[in-house]
């Protein structure tokens, strides 16, 4: 299976955009419907929460539903709030040795679902190169001018609440937070719909990992490897929280071998169990963030396409995923 991926910069939201959210709004009301949004809130509760929890964004928000139009699902859709339940893998870890400090990170998830799309913006003036995901804002994992990397993982737990996607407030982090501390203070009051673990790094080598989720209190660790689960006392049954902790596990025997290199951690990431060519589960790209060089590499098996902060290229990149596993 082959799967094209683009390099763009876009500072702000504007035509091309609205072409392209036009062209995939079928598969974001797909997205956004979901199979377990239950009594879906309206656009006004939408922008209420938006106001009251992320109020930095709302100039942004305002500027793409006006360039929707009169579309109420639109502007729910924009809004991220109360999204549906979403299976999801992933597996990060922080290296502070030598060429550091970085972010390793196999992005695994369907490959039809994920966008094709890296790019930079500057929506209020600070650049921040990411992998975007969903309409209006939504990233994977990123990093902005000041130095800060956020990246996520799916925290393993069912449920939802009434709270954002974490691929805006990834977001958020990035286009409004300096450093991780600012960062830790914002994931701690943004509530979000699903549960999730993100990873922070800065340029200074200060990280947290933090587990989120509604029903739950915010917990803020010094945690260096992150997968698909949260406190191991609260590991939830089946085989997919078995595979989370075998890759957490394989990170970290890795981050303790005697002698191991950036390069070294990062050609772990290409092995069984962290990497994965299931259709259902595919390691779609691995990223490596360098916050102090402003630099970061998306990397797929014989490929390695470098972008910078201030120097960011476009292009274009199309793998071959060759035939995926059942």
């Amino acid at each position: 299976m082959k799967k094209r991926f683009i390099a763009a910069r876009e500072p702000v939201p504007g035509a091309d955009w609205l072409a392209r959210f036009s062209a995939g709004r079928g598969e974001a009301e797909r997205w956004y419907r979901g199979e377990g949004l239950a009594d879906p809130p309206t656009a006004a509760e939408c922008r209420a929460a938006l106001a009251a929890h992320m109020p930095e964004l709302m100039p942004a928000y305002e500027q793409v539903c006006a360039l929707v139009g009169d579309d109420d699902l639109a502007h729910r859709i924009l809004s991220h709030y109360r999204p549906p339940p979403l299976p999801g893998g992933c597996s990060q870890a922080v290296w502070l040795g030598q060429e550091g400090p970085a972010l390793v990170r196999n992005y695994d998830y369907p490959l039809e679902t994920v966008s094709d799309r890296f790019e930079a913006t500057a929506w209020f003036g600070r650049e921040v190169i990411a992998k975007a995901q969903r309409p209006w804002g939504g990233c994977l994992d990123g990093m902005n001018e000041d130095g800060l990397v956020a990246s996520l993982t799916a925290g393993g737990h069912a449920g939802q609440g009434r709270g954002f996607s974490i691929i805006l407030v990834l977001r958020y982090l990035l286009e409004t937070c300096r450093n991780v501390a600012e960062a830790i203070r914002a994931l701690a009051r943004v509530p979000l719909a699903l549960s999730q673990n993100v990873t922070l790094l800065d340029r200074s080598g200060a990280y947290a990992t933090l587990f989120l989720g509604p029903g739950r209190e915010p917990a803020v660790t010094r945690e260096r490897v992150c997968t698909n689960h949260q406190e191991l006392s609260a590991l939830p049954s089946g085989a997919a929280a078995r595979r989370s902790v075998a890759r957490q596990q394989r990170l970290l025997r890795a981050l303790e071998e005697p002698g191991i290199g950036l390069g070294d951690l990062t050609a772990r990431f290409f092995e069984p169990p962290l990497y994965s060519r299931h259709a259902g589960f595919t390691t779609v790209y691995t990223a490596v963030y360098r916050p102090a060089e402003g630099r970061v590499d998306y990397l797929w098996p014989g490929k390695r396409w470098p972008h910078r902060i201030g120097g960011f290229e476009p292009g274009d990149y199309v793998h071959d995923y060759g035939d995926l596993l059942p």
